[in-house]
């Protein structure tokens, strides 16, 4: 299947994008060229091989979600810049 200057200007409309008429070519020739590939995929004889899930056999190592305790406010407020008794003070972002 190969694609045609019109499908690439009704592909770029419903995606919302701008070509121009230089582009609308190059366009055309990258999708042509990705299709070739798939159908080079779509060639190779994979009967018997199983469907991958993971690119290596490692596995995912997951800890327990238990709740430790945290920093003292005291002590996180003493990590900052400047903090009154409660807060971190932060310059004003808002006028």
């Amino acid at each position: 299947m190969k694609v045609t200057k019109d499908d690439v200007v009704k592909i770029a409309h419903l995606a919302r994008l701008e070509l121009k008429e230089t582009q609308v070519g190059e366009m055309q020739d990258s999708i042509n060229k990705v299709l070739d590939w798939m159908e080079a995929l779509n060639a190779v004889d994979t009967t018997g091989v199983a469907p991958l899930v993971h690119m290596t056999s490692a596995l995912n190592h997951l800890r327990e979600d238990v709740a430790l305790d945290g920093l003292d406010r005291s002590k996180a407020l003493a990590l900052g810049p400047d903090a009154n008794e409660k807060y971190f003070k932060v310059p004003q972002v808002i006028e």
